[in-house]
């Protein structure tokens, strides 16, 4: 087939509109009519103009880093990064009408682990597509295919009229297939594609939550399990196609073997739009909403509770306060959930379901009493106690006389369910037959699983193993939310809200990081593994991971250098960078201690941290990986820092003998085992020793000048090496994989 003569856009001429995107990536895409449909018939026609530029203007940033339509035929791997419950789905529906209105033939959606994900994701694409009522017929839809009901057939008739120069560029049919991410369905879809003589077309596989199931979990054993297998089969099938990686959790894609064909080799952060809430606003700007379970009220196997926990109900009323108040400001529309997410044992679902029926019972009962009676009046004095905690963060909260008129009405047309697979399959919620949910349950309620209008989350499950991509996943109370946020509430045991508020940091440093390395225009691979992780979170489970990683913290403690001499070319531009930088100091202070004037060192001080960190540090050269890899975690320190405190000072002393050159020997290693001099011996005045050369405060610097021994026969004269001591309160956990990226300094 001849590529180049494609036409990218398959419609007319009038339609084509060129979007600007940044960076322009390996070709640019153009905006046609499928696009637009999407945007006057889908669920962007209810985002402002605003958003969905920015959301279609991103979604052309990642096709235009695809392998182009009228490109040869090759193969690439992308990573694109959302926050949790921010629209990704949206994103690739998206840039799956933009490859439409370019010339691609086939989009398949790898939607979700489970039936009810798979047909969550499916519905919104035949709607924001408009599958089930346009009349042109651009989109042909398989869900599951298989070779034994004669896809292979329908798809190879499909794609045949792209080939055919009888056929008119508006007669051709994209083929959208979407699938289950579960062995058997992709080895249904690649005996499909196999049986297609052809396989040069242009394609897009889209992995929604790539970082779930996809990857190898047997790469320690040096095998591969069957998911990824049936991936990479999939793959293979399609000679011409990019591989999209969808997820708001990418540490696992991020830390997997460079050399693993699911490894990205370009990555695009998602922006969230306007009203979203994510982990910023709850546990940082409205701390007043997040509500800690007391230690006895968490279920464990040592401390098994036997009536419902106070906490519960305090939750379950904040919940119905907010479900009358939606009936009266709203008219019922939409939806009102809470969620009851205790544990992953389905054992405990069924236990607070009990509850949660129960308790719903007993209120009904009450309310329907007289209105003097004590239990009457005592469950609305709790309630009235719940709604003056919502008082404090709602602005449109009807008075507590009109929502206790509301109370049982909101109660008795709740329904309360239970979201797990016990019954054989994981049951739907009819959304549409009822305005407010409890849904009890555990996984089937983590990644990718949407509860339509979430306010209340109670959720008394540990940390577990402490992964932060699965504790961030379990945030199904993110999302767009500005107008009912007021009325939310989360409920969590301390440990998890811990691990919460920890991610933030976190997430914010891998979205900075991975934005700033794409504007380099270098592939993935280029990116250096560090950032910020807090030392009781692991990134990601260990069986994906074949090359492992560190985490510590870098603060009150000095750093240097084991291999200055490391490479030896590097020697004399390191010895002019720092001579060069000393130059614009002033050397006129000294150790605060008192001590022989002999022994004093120079000190400069108040010296721009920034100066220093720009112009002394990131240009010196070192390749040692034990000295690049430290070096990196301080240097992001520093960085972090700077972000905040811009004009933070820092103190340099320039260590030396007055009278003798410094000689350090080398060990077995090829490395100094102890750049510092120690305290002089003996009574009289003594030197502290360079340990105890460092300002009270901020960052201390020391530059040495030394003459290394390398053997009895070769000595290495005049090399300049620094030490830096980074203060305690400056410092933050790091994590770090020797893979990937350049050395500091490159």
């Amino acid at each position: 087939m001849d590529y180049d003569s494609i036409t990218p856009n398959i419609d007319t001429v009038e339609i084509i509109k060129e979007v600007d995107a940044e960076p322009k990536g390996r070709w640019q895409p153009i905006e046609g009519d499928t696009t637009r449909t999407l945007r006057e018939n889908g669920s962007p026609r209810r985002i402002d103009e605003q958003g969905w530029e920015m959301i279609k203007s991103e979604a052309v940033s990642v096709l235009s880093n695809c392998v182009p339509p009228t490109a040869p035929p090759s193969q690439e791997t992308g990573l694109v990064v959302g926050y949790v419950q921010s629209g990704k789905t949206l994103s690739f529906t998206t840039v799956a009408a933009l490859a439409r209105d370019n010339g691609y033939q086939m989009i398949i959606v790898i939607a979700g682990t489970s039936v009810n994900l798979l047909n969550q994701s499916t519905e919104r694409l035949i709607e924001d597509l408009d599958l089930g009522s346009r009349t042109d017929r651009k989109w042909k839809h398989f869900q599951n295919p298989k070779f034994n009901d004669g896809d292979h057939n329908k798809i190879k008739n499909a794609l045949h009229d792209w080939q055919d120069t009888t056929v008119e560029p508006w007669e051709c049919q994209t083929v959208l297939i979407t699938v289950m991410k579960h062995h058997i369905h992709l080895d249904n879809l690649a005996k499909v594609l196999s049986a297609i003589e052809f396989s040069e077309f242009p394609a897009l596989i889209i992995d929604d939550e790539g970082d779930q199931a996809s990857l190898n979990t047997m790469v320690q054993k040096d095998e591969a399990s069957t998911t990824y297998q049936r991936i990479l089969a999939l793959r293979s099938c399609l000679k011409h196609h990019t591989f999209l990686q969808y997820t708001a959790t990418p540490q696992a894609l991020l830390l997997i073997n460079l050399i693993d064909v699911l490894s990205p080799n370009f990555a695009k952060v998602l922006s969230p739009g306007a009203g979203y809430k994510g982990g910023k606003a709850f546990f940082q700007d409205a701390p007043n909403q997040i509500c800690m379970i007391p230690d006895n009220e968490i279920p464990s196997t040592n401390h098994m509770l036997h009536e419902p926990p106070e906490s519960l109900l305090k939750a379950m009323r904040i919940f119905f306060l907010g479900v009358a108040a939606g009936g009266i400001l709203e008219r019922n529309k939409g939806n009102r959930s809470m969620m009851v997410h205790p544990s992953h044992v389905t054992d405990l679902h069924g236990q607070y379901l009990y509850w949660v029926q129960q308790v719903m019972n007993n209120w009904q009962e009450t309310l329907r009493l007289e209105g003097n009676q004590k239990d009457y009046l005592e469950l609305l004095e709790d309630f009235r106690d719940s709604y003056k905690g919502l008082e404090q963060t709602t602005t449109n909260l009807p008075s507590f006389e009109k929502l206790s008129e509301k109370l049982l009405r909101a109660i008795r047309t709740t329904q309360a369910i239970e979201i797990n697979s016990t019954s054989g399959t994981t049951p739907n919620v009819e959304w549409s037959n009822n305005y407010s949910h409890i849904l009890v349950g555990g996984q089937a309620m983590d990644r990718g699983f949407t509860v339509e209008g979430l306010t209340v989350t109670y959720m008394p499950r540990s940390k577990g193993s402490g992964n932060a991509d699965t504790i961030q996943q379990r945030a199904r109370f993110y999302g767009y939310k500005e107008n009912d946020f007021g009325y939310c509430r989360v409920y969590l045991d301390n440990d998890v809200y811990n691990a919460f508020h920890n991610y933030i940091m976190h997430e914010e440093d891998v979205r900075k990081l991975l934005i700033d390395h794409d504007k380099s225009g270098k592939s993935l691979n280029n990116w250096r593994r560090t950032f910020f992780l807090d030392s009781s979170l692991k990134p990601t489970r260990r069986n994906i991971l074949d090359i492992d990683y560190i985490q510590g913290n870098m603060g009150n403690q000095w750093h240097t250098l084991r291999a200055p001499h490391d490479p030896i070319e590097c020697i004399e531009e390191n010895r002019l960078i720092i001579q060069n930088f000393m130059k614009q100091l002033t050397f006129d202070g000294k150790f605060e201690n008192p001590y022989d004037e002999k022994t004093w060192q120079p000190v400069a001080q108040n010296v721009s941290l920034k100066e220093v960190y720009e112009e002394l540090l990131l240009p010196l050269q070192f390749k040692r990986w034990n000295d690049s890899d430290r070096f990196t975690q301080v240097y992001f320190q520093i960085a972090l820092h700077l972000d905040s405190k811009s004009n933070e000072s820092c103190t340099l002393y320039h260590i030396m003998n007055k009278d003798n050159t410094r000689t350090r020997k080398l060990d077995e290693k090829g490395e100094i085992p102890e750049l510092f001099q120690g305290p002089t011996p003996g009574t009289g005045v003594k030197y502290p020793g360079d340990r105890q050369i460092k300002a009270s405060k901020g960052v201390t610097i020391q530059i040495h000048e030394i003459t290394i021994i390398q053997s009895d026969d070769i000595t290495i004269p005049d090399v300049s090496t620094i030490a830096i001591w980074l203060p305690e309160n400056m410092s933050a956990d790091l994590l770090i994989q020797n893979q990937g990226g350049d050395s500091v300094g490159d």
